[in-house]
C-alpha cells in the first residue's frame, strides 16, 4: 500500500522556520542573562592627589558608581582599598607617580589587579590617619567620583600654626609678655613644646591689665587697642573646585590664591596684625570648615576673596557682599550666593561625616550686630576698590552667602573683578593689579580698624 506523503505549501513551511528561530533566540537571550555580569568593567577617566597640610585628597574619576571596602594596617601604617567591578588601566596605574615625595601623609601608592574585576590600592602612609573614603554623583563637569580623604590623627590647630611663626607676642613688650603664662622672650622657643595654653585675644586684655596696676578707665582703652587683631582670609574654591575659569583658561581658584597670599603679605607687615589662611594651597575647604578655622584663631575680621563670573563676558567690575538675614539685596546677589553656595557640591563634600550640628549654629546665631559690623567694613573696603577698578554696584551687597555665616565674625566676600571678561581676566592674571588690589583692601582693613578699633569682647564658643 502507499505510503501517504503530505504536501504543505511553502508558505506554511517559511512560517514554521520563522517560528522555531524565535523561540531559539529567546532561549538563548534566557540563557544569556542567566550568565553573571558579562558587562564590562567601569572606566577610571582621571586620577588626582591634593596633598596639603590639613589632609591629602586622592580623586578617581569614573563612568559610573563603584562599590568599594577598605580597612587599615599598622606597622608599618597601611590603608588598603578593594574597588569592585574595576580592571586596571593605564589612568590607574598613572596614580602611583601623582603621589609626590613631599606629601606629608602618602609614602607611596601600589596598585595591582587583586582578582578578575576587583582593584587593589595600598597607600603606605607616613603617620596614622582617619581615612574618609566615599562616593560623589556627578557634579559641575565631572562624573562619578570615588574620594579618598586622609586626615592626620591629630590634625594641625590654627593657633599653634600662629604661635610657630613667631608672632602670636609680636604686639607685646617683653615686661608685659611676662603677664601671661607661656610667653616672653623665649616664647618662640616654647611655642612648639606648648600650645594648648595659648591665650586667647580677651585673655590678652585681661593679662594686660594685671601687669599694670595703675590702668584705669582713661588708659584702659589704649591698652585694649594693644592687642593683636587677627585677619582671617579666605581664598575661594582651591582642589576638585575650580572656581569659575576665564575664556582664556584661568582658574579662579589660583587667581584668589595669588591675591590672598599678597595681601597676606601686606597683613603681617602691620605691627599690631597677624593673619591666617584658611587655605595656603591648591585644596578643598569645605564652606562650613573655612569658617570653623576662623572662629578657632578668634579671627577679628574674615575675608573670603572670589574672582566674579556671568554668562555674558561684558559684565564686569567689583563687588563686596554682606550676609543678609531677610533675603538677597538684589536678584543678581541671590544667583551669586547659589553659585558660590554649591562650592561643597564640586568640591566634594562627605555628607557622612558633615557636621549638621554646626551648620545649624552658623545659621541660628548669625546676629544682627554681626551683620551691621560686616556692613560697615564692606563700604571701606568697597571705597578703596573703588579707586584701582570700576564698581560693579556702588554699594555693599547682601545674600545668603555660607561662608559668611560665622555669628560672632564680621565677615565680607569681595569679587575682585570678572574672570568671564576677557579684559579683566588678563587684569587678574597681572601681578600688579593683583598687589593694588591687596593694596586696596588693606588700606581699607586699615581705615575699618582705626574706626572701630577692637575692644575686648566675649566670644562664643
Amino acid at each position: 500500500m502507499p505510503r501517504s506523503t503530505e504536501i504543505r505549501p511553502k508558505s506554511v513551511k517559511s512560517r514554521t522556520r520563522r517560528t522555531v528561530i524565535k523561540a531559539g533566540g529567546t532561549l538563548l537571550l534566557s540563557v544569556l542573562s542567566a550568565v553573571p555580569s558579562l558587562a564590562r568593567a567601569a572606566q577610571i577617566v582621571a586620577v588626582r592627589v591634593w596633598p596639603a597640610d590639613d589632609y591629602t585628597r586622592v580623586t578617581l574619576e569614573n563612568d559610573t558608581d563603584l562599590k568599594v571596602s577598605h580597612f587599615t594596617v599598622k606597622d608599618p601604617e597601611r590603608l588598603v582599598v578593594d574597588i569592585e567591578g574595576l580592571d586596571l588601566n593605564s589612568t590607574l596605574k598613572d596614580l602611583v607617580a601623582k603621589v609626590q615625595p613631599n606629601d606629608p601623609y602618602i609614602k607611596q601608592v601600589r596598585v595591582g589587579q587583586n582578582r578578575p574585576h576587583v582593584v587593589r590600592l595600598v597607600f603606605d602612609l607616613k603617620e596614622e590617619v582617619n581615612p574618609q573614603v566615599f562616593t560623589l554623583a556627578p557634579a559641575g563637569n565631572y562624573k562619578y567620583r570615588l574620594i579618598f580623604d586622609l586626615y592626620p590623627v591629630q590634625p594641625p590647630d590654627p593657633i599653634a600654626q600662629l604661635i610657630q611663626k613667631g608672632d602670636w607676642f609680636k604686639e607685646l613688650p617683653d615686661d608685659k609678655q611676662a603677664a601671661i603664662p607661656g610667653s616672653g622672650p623665649d616664647a618662640k622657643a616654647d611655642a612648639k613644646a606648648d600650645t594648648k595654653n595659648a591665650p586667647k585675644g580677651s585673655d590678652i586684655d585681661s593679662a594686660l591689665a594685671k601687669a599694670d596696676p595703675k590702668a584705669d578707665a582713661k588708659n584702659s582703652k589704649a591698652l585694649q587697642l594693644t592687642r593683636m587683631i587677627t585677619i582671617a582670609l579666605d581664598p575661594g574654591h582651591g582642589g576638585e573646585d575650580p572656581g569659575a575659569i576665564g575664556s582664556g583658561g584661568s582658574y579662579e581658584k589660583h587667581v584668589v590664591l595669588s591675591i590672598a597670599k599678597r595681601l597676606k603679605k601686606k597683613i603681617e607687615d602691620q605691627p599690631n596684625m597677624r593673619v591666617m589662611l584658611t587655605r595656603d594651597d591648591d585644596f578643598f575647604v569645605p564652606l562650613g570648615v573655612r569658617v570653623q578655622k576662623a572662629r578657632k584663631v578668634q579671627a577679628d575680621l574674615f575675608i573670603s576673596i572670589h574672582a566674579d563670573a556671568f554668562v555674558r563676558p561684558t559684565a564686569s567690575g567689583s563687588s563686596v557682599f554682606a550676609l543678609s538675614e531677610k533675603g538677597a539685596s538684589s536678584t543678581a546677589a541671590r544667583w551669586l550666593a547659589s553659585k558660590e553656595n554649591e562650592a561643597d557640591l564640586i568640591g566634594g563634600v562627605n555628607i557622612k561625616s558633615h557636621d549638621k550640628q554646626l551648620a545649624s549654629v552658623l545659621l541660628d546665631l548669625s546676629t544682627t550686630a554681626q551683620i551691621s559690623d560686616s556692613l560697615r567694613v564692606g563700604n571701606t573696603v568697597l571705597n578703596e576698590i573703588g579707586g584701582i577698578n570700576r564698581l560693579h554696584k556702588g554699594e555693599v551687597e547682601q545674600a545668603g552667602f555660607a561662608v559668611l555665616k560665622a555669628p560672632d565674625i564680621p565677615s565680607i566676600l569681595i569679587e575682585t573683578a570678572f574672570i568671564s571678561n576677557p579684559d579683566e581676566e588678563a587684569r587678574l592674571n597681572d601681578d600688579a593689579y593683583q598687589d593694588k588690589m591687596a593694596t586696596a583692601i588693606m588700606s581699607g582693613i586699615r581705615k575699618y580698624f582705626a574706626r572701630n578699633p577692637p575692644l575686648s569682647k566675649n566670644r562664643l564658643t
